[in-house]
């Protein structure tokens, strides 16, 4: 693939605080972000360049896809069911009651259907005093990786024995075996440790070549790693601050983009929803509750498209 050739181009004018979490929907066509600081969900149609909008009643750090019409997010503290239509909030679960310290961030499903949503110190610096969990639709919720100070990161590889999680001030990515019948962890590896000044790692994607691609936050670049963890390149974000890429739109071949406004040195950097076309499809996201076969996801009346 030549790197060199990609080049993100804002989406709309529309500046985000803090955006973060897309996912692309294929029944909506449409891709979901959140704003975290806002705090807002948003929803944005590439066909008719629409961007709409929900406000929140606390911070919204990620949405995910469910079975029906409702989506899955996480505020500062609770897993929510949302429904866009009527506006309805319904706490599922609330991971972290006794840590007072921390929020959750970010959040997606896994090919397992179970939402695997990490916590982070809320303060700087950031402390280990952050997590990962395993949510299930009955509102199950196992602690997985604990001693984390800023859960990130979160991919899986094609064939879903690989979960990729990093920690963003550690800096880390690790790479996990994962089994996703059971939806069990194990046998960590260091995979990459991009530093501040190459960018510190955020969120993540995978393509069906099975490369890892993630957001360098300080770096303002996305950076691209072969599954054996070698370093492919670094492409330009087009935005000082990206914070994660999905894959999606209509072909499956758009690279979406978030990225945070921040101040530094008197210099103000937007943040921007992003895209660039790429020569390569994501690997497909779960809904909550239906676990991915085959690249399928499986629904309880059959099979859907993933």
């Amino acid at each position: 693939m030549d790197y060199a050739a990609l080049t993100f181009t804002p989406c709309c004018e529309t500046e985000t605080l803090l955006g973060e979490g897309p996912v692309w929907d294929d029944r909506r066509n449409l891709l979901w972000l959140v704003d975290i600081l806002a705090p807002a969900l948003l929803s944005w149609c590439p066909a008719t360049a629409r961007l709409d909008r929900y406000e929140m009643p606390d911070l919204i750090t990620s949405v995910s896809l469910t079975g029906d019409d409702r989506l899955l997010i996480s505020l500062r503290k609770s897993v929510c069911f949302f429904d866009p239509t009527t506006g309805v909030l319904d706490t599922l679960v609330t991971p972290e009651p006794n840590r007072p310290m921390n929020r959750l961030n970010d959040g997606k499903i896994g090919p397992d259907g179970a939402l695997w949503i990490g916590s982070m110190h809320a303060t700087r610096p950031a402390q280990p005093t952050a997590a990962l969990y395993r949510v299930t639709p009955d509102g199950g919720c196992r602690l997985m990786i604990d001693d984390v100070h800023v859960s990130n990161g979160l991919a899986w590889s094609p064939d879903h024995k690989v979960m990729y999680h990093a920690d963003s001030r550690a800096p880390s990515v690790t790479a996990w075996a994962f089994d996703s019948l059971t939806g069990d962890i194990g046998n960590p590896q260091p995979f990459a440790a991009p530093t501040e000044a190459e960018g510190l790692p955020d969120g993540a994607a995978v393509d069906t070549d099975g490369n890892y691609w993630i957001a360098g936050v300080t770096g303002g670049c996305v950076h691209v790693y072969a599954p054996d963890g070698r370093l492919l390149d670094r492409i330009p974000a087009g935005m000082d601050a990206p914070t994660m890429p999905c894959f999606g739109g209509a072909d499956g071949q758009t690279l979406f983009l978030t990225g945070l406004t921040r101040d530094a040195g008197g210099k103000r950097s937007e943040g921007r929803l992003m895209s660039a076309h790429v020569p390569v499809r994501g690997v497909p996201v779960a809904r909550f509750g239906q676990p991915l076969v085959g690249g399928i996801v499986q629904a309880a009346d059959g099979p859907i498209a993933g």
